[in-house]
């Protein structure tokens, strides 16, 4: 794997994927198509050697509004235990379409249930990951009221990630929503603190405040593009990158 100059390439990552890349465009639920695309990606990236851990959300399963709904009529605690088996079935689904595809696995949940996942040890999981498995981390942090956000941050500094990325549908972070405002500017690279200051919607402030404390950079790209993955790997300048200090707040 080769890198641009000035940008080395990285070696173990932590992958944050939302639920939506378990579906397609506007539906709910599971499409191995989709998947199938995300883990033809994936096997590149370890084929080079890169330890490669995700976290992936639960949204496709229980979304905004259906969670909305269900906490109006559950105890709001149960609720986000839901959340959390939502992102294990995800993670079943996942680890089948990356074994598809020739890459070896282990799924971890940080809830216990011996049947389907091993439960999240961190020594254990950096056994995977020398190995060159890819680890895919489920059900959160195991307790309620804490986002799959925070959740990757934490589990990026307990494994001493170098960076974690965060796979969405636009291509970085913008001032503001491009779908309703064409205005709108996308940065390639901006603090953690002007994200914070002008609330933009990148990951929740509590996993922001985790990876700014312990200097791990976030990149925000798109994951739908075949071969970004490979590419904000190897360092390209893909997406945007939140970082503790930017040589300079760039605008793309």
């Amino acid at each position: 794997m080769t890198s641009p100059a000035g940008r080395r390439p990285y070696r173990r990552v932590l992958l944050k994927i939302s639920g939506e890349s378990f579906c397609r465009e506007g539906e709910s639920g599971i499409s191995m198509q989709e998947l199938s695309s995300v883990a033809e990606q994936i096997r590149d990236v370890v084929q080079d050697g890169v330890q490669l851990a995700i976290v992936c959300g639960g949204g496709n399963i229980l979304r905004g509004k259906q969670f909305a709904e269900v906490s109006r009529t559950i105890v709001p605690s149960t609720a986000h235990y839901m959340g959390m088996l939502a992102t294990v079935i995800n993670g079943l689904a996942l680890q089948d379409a990356l074994e598809s595809a020739g890459v070896q696995t282990r799924l971890q949940s940080a809830i216990r249930m011996e049947g389907v996942a091993e439960p999240f040890i961190r020594r254990r999981c950096l056994r995977h990951l020398e190995k060159n498995r890819v680890v895919i981390l489920a059900a959160g942090t195991g307790s309620p009221f804490v986002t799959t956000d925070t959740a990757a941050a934490l589990r990026a500094r307990e494994l001493d990630a170098e960076v974690v990325l965060k796979g969405t549908k636009v291509d970085g972070v913008y001032s503001d929503d491009p779908v309703r405002n064409p205005h709108a500017i996308r940065y390639s690279e901006i603090s953690f603190r002007d994200v914070l200051g002008q609330n933009l919607q990148v990951m929740d402030a509590q996993a922001m405040h985790h990876c700014m404390e312990h200097d791990i950079d976030i990149i925000v790209f798109d994951y739908k593009r075949v071969g970004n993955i490979a590419r904000v790997i190897a360092g390209e300048r893909i997406g945007t990158r939140v970082t503790r200090d930017p040589s300079s707040v760039e605008q793309a």
